[in-house]
């Protein structure tokens, strides 16, 4: 292959039915920036895919050197797919540092390559991301290639908004990092945030796992809430100390009766979040619970 014979930021995969891992892969690359939506070519015509500069799913070969990301080939026997390959492929080109490589990888990227790969497991009542890219597919099988390639760029516009809003997020929850490391630095069994951020992540980042802290305190939109902390980031609906069993499910008047604090609104009856009309009755209901 000539390098002069490659089209710039192109970008070739297969035609017919697609499947999440080339769609994200596409994706990817949209996103960062290295192809052009109007270079995205779906074929298998071997003389086109050679002139594509990246070329994913297709084509028997695994070269990251060369832009070439397929795993049916015989002789690959990883657990990646065109997904994964391409992933690691912008975190080694230093398109993306390891927090996002870990951030997609962990929460998208691992379950894509392990469902085309055939590994993942279904259970009733649970949704795939690889599930939810195929329902762009057109609803009958015979169809023609322009109502497929037009479905195919739906669901890439899916995905791209799907991974730049993760890309967004993962970059406000560590812009909040200090916020959290700081209030850890206290090491006090309430840990207070006078504004609203996104915390969890961050504190079991940075070691929250063997914290003393058994409660978290900011503001919930007009109001404050009380939120018990998980013993891991793994275990987001268990906390380490539960608010009374008295409390469970109770609302305003009911909640304020028995708690006796008169800015009571509401405990979940999972006993892991209550919510109050003033930072200062969140505290009070901290240490009543912490008293107990």
């Amino acid at each position: 292959m000539k390098e002069m014979s490659i089209i710039p930021r192109s970008f070739g995969t297969h035609d017919g039915s697609f499947h999440a891992d080339e769609v994200t892969a596409c994706s990817l690359l949209l996103l960062l920036n290295c192809i052009d939506r109007d270079k995205i070519h779906r074929t298998r015509d071997p003389e086109v895919l050679d002139r594509c500069d990246y070329v994913c799913d297709v084509g028997g070969v695994y070269q990251a050197e060369r832009r070439r990301f397929d795993h049916h080939q015989i002789d690959y026997q990883g657990a990646m797919s065109s997904a994964g390959m391409v992933l690691l492929y912008l975190k080694e080109k230093s398109f993306i540092d390891a927090h996002v490589y870990d951030h997609f990888y962990k929460s998208l990227i691992m379950g894509v390559d392990q469902h085309d790969n055939g590994v993942a497991r279904s259970e009733i009542g649970t949704t795939s991301f690889s599930h939810v890219v195929s329902n762009f597919l057109p609803i009958t099988y015979d169809v023609a290639s322009e109502e497929m390639n037009a479905a195919f760029f739906s669901a890439v516009d899916f995905v791209l908004g799907h991974l730049d809003r993760m890309r967004q997020r993962l970059k406000y929850t560590l812009a909040c990092r200090n916020i959290v490391q700081e209030a850890m630095f206290r090491a006090e069994p309430v840990i207070l945030f006078e504004e609203s951020i996104p915390w969890m992540d961050n504190f079991f980042e940075l070691g929250g796992e063997v914290h003393p802290a058994q409660f978290v305190i900011m503001p919930a939109g007009k109001h404050w809430k009380l939120r018990g902390i998980p013993p891991s980031n793994h275990e987001r609906l268990q906390v380490r100390t539960p608010l009374p069993q008295q409390w469970a499910g109770l609302r305003e008047e009911d909640l304020k009766k028995i708690s006796k604090i008169p800015g009571a609104i509401f405990c979940h009856k999972g006993r892991f979040i209550s919510i109050w009309e003033t930072k200062e009755d969140a505290i009070c209901a901290s240490r009543i619970v912490l008293s107990l």
